[in-house]
């Protein structure tokens, strides 16, 4: 017999120890650090190869870089496609999963373009919203869903040990604005990548430009 059909039995209050002692872990700390892990290792990751290049002297591969990863994350917008219905074909949950990976690798290559360019203003706004852009898109859909999952099991435990639901929700409290405050930070994805990629255009059309 568990521990709950125990406390009944014996007219005590259910307990859930076990499943508590997980519900210490906020949402914070389980899902927005690793989420902050992975956008500072991000910008290490560009750093370190920036310095490597002009360590060597091969600052003008970083260039090229700009190129190469324009055309990955360009390529990671198949799931956007697939996401609309504009192609049938492809696993949506692992196109979402590539879309991830290409854009955050593209960003990196981006990053490190963008560290030639001191002085011009236009790639630095379009790495600004490259920034926000991919922050956003890490808080993304299924970021938000977990959260939101462990949030409703996170409130379910708290009643069936006896809480009622306004306790339950003042102890979820942090954990309910941690919520929130993705739901609100998603919405600013689309736009941002669109300023994003309007900004990358006309920063090609200069170099276009001005090469000739």
């Amino acid at each position: 017999m568990n521990s709950i059909n125990y406390d009944i039995h014996h007219n005590k209050t259910p307990r859930l120890s076990i499943p508590l002692k997980k519900m210490k872990q906020s949402l914070f700390s389980k899902y927005l650090i690793p989420f902050l892990q992975w956008y500072a290792l991000m910008i290490l990751i560009a750093i370190a190869i920036d310095y490597f290049l002009h360590r060597f002297q091969l600052v003008y591969i970083g260039r090229y870089l700009g190129v190469i990863g324009t055309l990955v994350i360009i390529s990671s917008f198949v799931y956007s496609l697939r996401k609309r219905k504009l192609i049938e074909s492809g696993n949506p949950k692992q196109l979402l999963q590539l879309h991830e990976y290409l854009s955050w690798i593209g960003s990196i290559l981006l990053l490190v373009h963008a560290g030639i360019h001191f002085n011009a203003l236009l790639p630095w706004l379009a790495v600004a919203m490259l920034l926000v852009a991919v922050a956003s898109g890490l808080v993304g859909k299924f970021l938000l869903k977990k959260a939101n999952e462990s949030l409703k099991e996170k409130r379910q435990l708290l009643m069936n040990s006896g809480k009622s639901t306004v306790d339950a929700d003042k102890e979820l409290f942090f954990d309910s604005i941690t919520v929130d405050l993705m739901k609100k930070w998603r919405v600013v994805h689309f736009p941002i990548t669109l300023i994003f990629a309007i900004l990358s255009v006309m920063h090609i059309i200069t170099i276009i430009m001005y090469s000739k």
